[in-house]
């Protein structure tokens, strides 16, 4: 495999000392910075069957060519199959099966999905047909985090005002239009700014990785005697990091993709693969950004929005909005709940944080900041209690639209469980998302020994709790299906 030169950015400060892709030099080492404390004992690397398979060339590009070919099949049905969402395979498969899914990945494995996605994997087979190479525009080094937040938005948006994820055709012009971005980032810029910069999902994934059962770190009594850093410029047994990090001084798994370049790539042993109490990233962040807490307020904005109109709510609210606003608009009165949806949880958190800045005297929009990164949790469980509706009710679409591929009809409900198993479910995973929060939100305000624990965090606590509860009591009413 060919070795990535660092002709862009070099990573390594830690988060405590500057967000590590804005300090850069060129052709250098990445900058030092204190060495991470040593990771869990436990090591997934230490299984020899483990190792060979990361180490392995085939890893991950066989399991990238398997969601290719899988991605390949969808598109063509979304663009050519059956014009009903009921009956087309690709609808099935991307919003019944993948996007249910998705977040599980995020919970379970972090970021291993961005590894094996194929818009990254077009992104590279760009890059090595006829890429530039360019360096990463300084522009979304700093901004990039809300080019994902605006797209993130603008796709939920559209999504409910075109009907993109009932239409197979709008499901296909939108994965078309994805492709024409992955392409042209991977055509003009270095390794995968596309997935580190400017891909919704990638931001998506960045904000649940944090909350998910793996890490991937390096042991720092090896890297201080490591001169190479194969595991950041690459080498002959594999390429640099395809997502900009140096293992020596990361800190979060926000943006490590588990692609195993670096396992492969340091001559020391010294990555560890290890497992975790899901949320405990969370628990000491070094840095927090106003981006990424402000993502976790829209996030938790969405989710509402994506549930309220699925209900049987949603219809009178309609008709009320259109009275109110004197439209029968639909792009009108969803624009302005959307704008509704979306604002609740950021005004809320700034009233929290204002309540907690009382004692903690910190700055509202830093308490904002430290406290944003609480709602993860929530928003993981919810997003996750969402689509396993989806996935539970509808699941057997998959099989069916699949079977109709090749000529055999199939007919019957496509529930895989009854209602009231599903909603026990639903609310089980809020109510840990909940205490996952309510507990994250302990931590960084101190765990116990900050002064005025309790003042600090009693108002975000008590909002957690409150989106709880509201997440709950949607999950209590019927849901509408997508197929």
């Amino acid at each position: 495999m060919k070795t990535v030169e660092n002709k862009g950015e070099s990573q390594g400060l830690v988060a405590s000392k500057s967000d590590s892709h804005s300090n850069t030099h060129r052709r250098g080492s990445p900058n030092e910075s204190p060495l991470q404390a040593e990771s869990s004992d436990f090591n997934l690397l230490d299984y020899p069957l483990v190792k060979r398979v990361v180490q392995s060339r085939l890893y991950p590009g066989i399991l990238q060519a398997i969601t290719a070919i899988v991605f390949a099949v969808i598109l063509v049905e979304l663009l050519a199959g059956p014009l009903k969402a009921h009956d087309n395979f690709g609808t099935a498969m991307t919003w019944v099966l993948w996007w249910p899914l998705i977040p599980l990945f995020f919970l379970v494995l972090g970021r291993f999905w961005c590894a094996i996605c194929p818009f990254a994997t077009l992104s590279d087979l760009a890059q090595r047909m006829v890429g530039l190479n360019s360096p990463v525009p300084a522009f979304l080094k700093k901004y990039g985090i809300w080019v994902i937040d605006a797209a993130f938005i603008l796709i939920t948006w559209a999504d409910h005002v075109f009907g993109i994820v009932e239409s197979p055709r709008g499901s296909g012009y939108l994965l078309m239009a994805l492709i024409l971005g992955v392409v042209t980032a991977g055509v003009f810029f270095e390794r995968r700014t596309w997935c580190r910069y400017l891909c919704f999902l990638g931001g998506l994934s960045g904000n649940y990785s944090r909350a998910g059962a793996m890490e991937l770190r390096a042991t720092p009594s090896k890297c201080a005697k490591c001169n190479v850093q194969a595991c950041y410029r690459g080498n002959d047994k594999a390429a640099g990091c395809p997502m900009f990090e140096f293992p020596r001084t990361m800190d979060t798994n926000a943006r490590c993709n588990l692609c195993g370049y670096c396992v492969k790539s340091c001559p020391n042993d010294s990555i560890r693969l290890s497992a975790r109490i899901p949320t405990r990233e969370l628990w000491s962040l070094r840095k927090p950004k106003f981006d990424e807490a402000f993502l976790a307020c829209v996030i938790m904005g969405i989710v509402f929005v994506q549930n309220i109109t699925m209900l049987d709510i949603w219809p009178p609210i309609l008709s009320w909005l259109e009275a109110t606003l004197g439209t029968t608009s639909y792009a009108v009165t969803f624009t302005v709940t959307f704008a509704v949806m979306m604002a609740l949880p950021i005004l809320a958190l700034f009233a929290a944080s204002a309540l907690s800045n009382l004692t903690g005297r910190k700055g509202i929009v830093a308490t904002f900041t430290l406290f944003g990164y609480a709602l993860i949790p929530l928003d993981l469980a919810g997003h996750l209690a969402h689509n396993l509706f989806h996935l539970l009710a509808e699941g057997k679409a998959v099989l069916f639209t699949g079977l109709a591929l090749v000529g055999i009809e199939s007919q019957g409900s496509s529930s895989l469980l009854d209602t009231a198993t599903i909603q026990a479910l639903q609310y089980l995973l809020v109510l840990l998302g909940t205490a996952g929060s309510a507990y994250t939100a302990y931590r960084l305000a101190g765990g116990g020994k900050a002064r005025g624990l309790w003042g600090i965090v009693v108002p975000v606590v008590g909002l957690i709790l409150i989106l709880g509860v509201v997440n709950l009591l949607l999950f209590f009413l019927p849901m509408a299906m997508r197929m």
